[in-house]
């Protein structure tokens, strides 16, 4: 079952309609309010979600579902407004599987729609993956430093776990953003460098294990030095 929330009710029918006319469950809300009641009852398998709604908008809707134990692994496309690059990036950042620019083809919703599902229906991962004192817990998606826990946001958890899954492998920011970011990001590269920064510091003394490779970009060292 895939969810629409879109305020507009001729670009919601023309979405759902679509959806069901390729062979997908779909269903469709006016406002995130209906959609956050509906999602207490029964969970769907994606959701296109519009940034712009009336009462709740869609970035505050992401922001919750990617915090909650219950709802963060459902998979989000969001639908921007053409020329809003920051409601692209903030959306990705809170944890948005992919992006529409409207107005998109619907042709181009399906194939994204069947993209996203692929990613996602793969297993979870549930191997502890660790360095010393710097775990990171994926069926709990969790992580901790010394047993402390560390919050960090959707993309910096990421990060992490691409480094922690291929130590000593390094990433140019090119592969960070496609990986990470998902989508056919086309933003610069120094975002992959803003989310470096601020993770180095939440994991104190282990930040210094994320190495900067010149002229290529990051990699995990194995090896920790307190």
């Amino acid at each position: 079952m895939i969810w629409c929330v879109e305020d507009d009710a001729s670009i919601r029918d023309i979405e759902v309609y679509t959806l069901l006319s390729t062979g997908f469950e779909a269903r469709g809300f006016e406002d995130g309010l209906s959609f956050w009641e509906a999602l207490q009852i029964e969970r769907p398998e994606l959701v296109i979600l519009d940034v712009m709604l009336p009462g709740r908008d869609g970035l505050s809707l992401l922001q919750d579902m990617k915090a909650s134990d219950t709802f963060r692994n459902i998979p989000v496309i969001m639908a921007t407004a053409k020329g809003t690059e920051y409601d692209k990036i903030q959306s990705l950042d809170l944890g948005a599987d992919d992006y529409l620019v409207k107005p998109f083809g619907i042709m181009e919703m399906v194939s994204r729609v069947k993209a996203v599902l692929r990613r996602c229906r793969r297993e979870p991962e549930t191997k502890l993956l660790q360095i010393g004192g710097l775990v990171l817990n994926p069926s709990e998606h969790m992580v901790t430093v010394d047993g402390n826990r560390v919050e960090l946001t959707f993309k910096e958890y990421e990060l992490l776990r691409t480094f922690l899954f291929q130590p000593n492998v390094a990433f140019t920011r090119e592969q960070l953003l496609a990986g990470i970011w998902k989508s056919d990001y086309l933003g610069e590269t120094r975002t992959v460098d803003m989310h470096i920064r601020t993770l180095r510091q939440k994991l104190g003394s282990y930040g210094t294990l994320i190495e900067t490779v010149r002229n290529v970009g990051y990699r995990l060292g194995a090896k920790h030095d307190k």
